[in-house]
């Protein structure tokens, strides 16, 4: 196979020879992205033929069957109603998006700002994952699901600010062959797509296609760093529609966790019960929003000592707790993220109720402690002082020469809070003075989830500890005043969930 080095010698544009910049571009979108048919109708005088067959036929010739006639062609083009889904108003983001791309543009006066949307990924063959837009590009035009592949949304400097412009592959007409062939792009295969016309409607950017990309920009490096660390910053604090957003996801994720408290007996008789709770949650998840937000972390047993544990092939035992972390993504692509810990059986033992005891005071001194003015830090601090303390008096803890060894974060590694919103891990380029070290604001929207681990092979503790994990999360807006838990209608307390529990289960 041709390096994309080799190939820039052979493929020319209107007789001329193209950088190797755009042949690294169209090589990548050959592998990755759109079809070629694609890319001609968005450069429609580049010559492709110099490009392999391996490389270029994304039609599967081997297996077609379709005649390739001027009658076939001719009569599959014809006798079409016009659509009647057409988009014709502004979505209700429109507005705030326009208001984040000014507050952007007096950021970088004279300065080109490139937000790509990111391009289709295979996952296997000519089969590609499920499209999902970069965040920075959905925030600055706010548009969610999975719109649009390959657009690029170039904000161009002029006197006074900037101007935008959206650039889109067009849609394939009716009488185009890709409307029928292109699996990747074409209407008969993928359904019908919003025109340019309906996206400068939806987005109040002006629109056009692809092929007037202005030259020299390669996207692979846009947003460029200090554009990304900016709206990173931008993003920290939710303007009133996402908040909303962040709303309904959590509300949809609340219902999501009620349904899976349903399907606990199912789960128990499954071989792999981990994998009835992912997929009862994931399906609740495709059914109310987009998707998840992230891959459901559903650990029973000893499993829920792991952080990150999505593997989630084992069995749901009576007497185990079983970690959820989960959360329903919306359709404008905001999350929640939010973790119960819950006993299987729907009691919790003596000891997982004192471990779980802890982890629900930690989360309380937490919230006790955030409001406007304090930092991020401080919130987290006041969760390690109660585990810290408790693990002590329970004797686990070893003296240390140097206190800021902080032993007993053995059994929680990890942090007390993350900014929440498009990305579960949301703002994670901006500067750590105003992320860690920040203080808090209005608007600004968090989780709380302290947390104990005790593996089942960590001789550091006591038998009865071990196989223990639990974790408790929640989302919290900042107020003017305080906090507000987002999913406080989620249960906390131990009794409180074990009666939950009874009302939602099923027999």
């Amino acid at each position: 196979m041709s390096s994309p080095a080799s190939a820039a010698s052979r493929i020319t544009c209107a007789g001329l020879p193209v950088p190797s910049e755009t042949v690294e571009c169209v090589w990548r979108s050959m592998r990755m992205t759109v079809s070629v048919r694609a890319l001609k109708r968005a450069a429609p005088a580049c010559d492709h033929r110099a490009v392999s067959e391996e490389q270029s036929d994304k039609t599967n010739k081997a297996r077609a069957l379709r005649p390739d006639n001027a009658e076939f062609k001719a009569w599959i083009g014809s006798e079409w109603a016009e659509p009647e889904d057409r988009e014709t108003t502004a979505m209700a983001s429109a507005s705030f998006a326009a208001e984040r791309r000014q507050r952007l543009s007096e950021r970088f006066s004279g300065t080109r700002i490139v937000a790509p949307a990111g391009e289709l990924k295979v996952r296997s063959n000519d089969t590609d994952y499920r499209f999902s837009p970069d965040r920075d590009f959905a925030y600055l035009t706010g548009l969610g699901t999975d719109r649009e592949p390959g657009a690029v949304l170039v904000m161009e400097p002029v006197e006074g600010g900037h101007e935008a412009t959206l650039y889109l592959v067009p849609p394939a007409g009716k009488d185009d062959d890709d409307f029928y062939t292109d699996p990747r792009t074409g209407e008969f295969w993928i359904g019908r797509r919003p025109g340019l016309e309906e996206f400068a409607a939806m987005t109040g950017i002006a629109t056009a296609p692809l092929s007037e990309l202005p030259s020299g920009i390669r996207l692979h490096a846009q947003p460029v760093k200090a554009v990304r660390r900016a709206l990173s910053e931008m993003r920290l604090v939710k303007d009133e529609w996402e908040i909303q957003q962040l709303r309904d996801a959590v509300d949809a994720t609340i219902a999501g966790f009620e349904r899976v408290v349903g399907e606990l007996p199912r789960a128990i008789a499954h071989k792999r019960g981990e994998r009835v709770v992912e997929a009862t949650f994931d399906g609740h998840a495709r059914e109310e929003g987009n998707a998840v937000g992230y891959e459901t972390i559903a650990a029973s047993g000893d499993h829920a000592t792991t952080l990150h544990w999505i593997t989630n092939h084992g069995q749901v035992r009576n007497g185990d707790l079983l970690l959820l972390d989960a959360g329903v993504e919306v359709e404008s692509l905001y999350t929640a993220d939010i973790t119960r810990t819950m006993p299987v059986n729907g009691e919790f033992t003596e000891v997982q109720r004192r471990v779980y005891g802890v982890v629900l005071e930690a989360a309380d001194a937490a919230f006790a402690a955030a409001r406007p003015g304090v930092s991020f830090r401080d919130v987290h601090e006041a969760a390690m002082e109660v585990i810290e303390a408790r693990l002590t008096a329970w004797g686990i803890v070893p003296e240390s020469k140097d206190p800021e060894s902080k032993l007993f974060r053995r059994w929680m590694v990890h942090s007390t809070s993350h900014h929440l919103g498009l990305d579960v891990h949301d703002c994670a380029a901006a500067k750590r003075e105003l992320y860690m070290d920040g203080p808090l604001e209005p608007g600004m929207v968090f989780t709380i989830e302290p947390g104990l681990y005790f593996k089942a092979d960590d001789l550091a503790v006591p038998a009865e500890l071990r196989g223990i994990g639990v974790r408790i999360e929640d989302d919290v807006l900042v107020t003017e005043d305080g906090v507000e838990n987002l999913s406080a209608a989620l249960p906390r307390d131990a009794d409180a969930v074990e009666a939950w529990m009874r009302k939602h289960r099923r027999a």
